[in-house]
């Protein structure tokens, strides 16, 4: 994957102010698309420093990525992250596929944005965030009940992130 060329599309569609069509170029050029994928909506920004995407739908029924008009002002490693962990959210609602538990859904996206093992052509995001996501994907982990079948079931992927954590910086 050409960085520099997908910049320079990027900056093309912030020109015209296509920033749906950006998302979508970017989920063609990484391919994250999926077929309970609805589309791109946009919701409220959070702030100049700070962003927020969700998929929103019904369990077992199309879902539509929500971003902020601002999403391609941050660094593109971690917009493309951000976006992955709502596209594993689309498959994870899809019929026939459907993660029930919210803590499960959200650890197992978290992990993904750390090790990207459903989206192997994803880059990696700077330690900072990694430490970020390391912490949400703990969070998610410890909610999910002490000692509960969902966290025996997700042991060895805690540990992962637990070393992962204590190597960084």
């Amino acid at each position: 994957m050409n960085f520099e060329q997908i910049h320079l599309h990027l900056d093309a569609y912030k020109e015209h102010d296509q920033i749906l069509d950006a998302a979508k170029y970017l989920i063609h050029s990484f391919n994250l698309e999926h077929e309970n994928f609805a589309g791109f909506g946009f919701r409220p920004e959070l702030s100049p420093t700070s962003m927020l995407l969700t998929a929103e739908g019904e369990l077992g029924a199309p879902q539509t990525v929500m971003i902020p008009k601002n999403l391609f002002d941050f660094d593109l490693n971690l917009v493309l992250n951000m976006i992955a962990h709502e596209m594993l959210h689309v498959r994870q609602k899809a019929p026939g596929q459907v993660v029930e538990d919210k803590n499960e859904r959200e650890f197992q996206a978290y992990c993904e944005m750390l090790f990207h093992t459903a989206f192997p052509q994803i880059p990696d995001v700077s330690d900072f965030h990694k430490k970020f996501f390391g912490g949400k994907a703990l969070e998610y982990y410890k909610r999910m009940g002490e000692g509960s079948e969902m966290q025996l079931k997700y042991a060895e992927q805690k540990k992962e992130v637990e070393h992962l954590m204590n190597t960084l910086p």
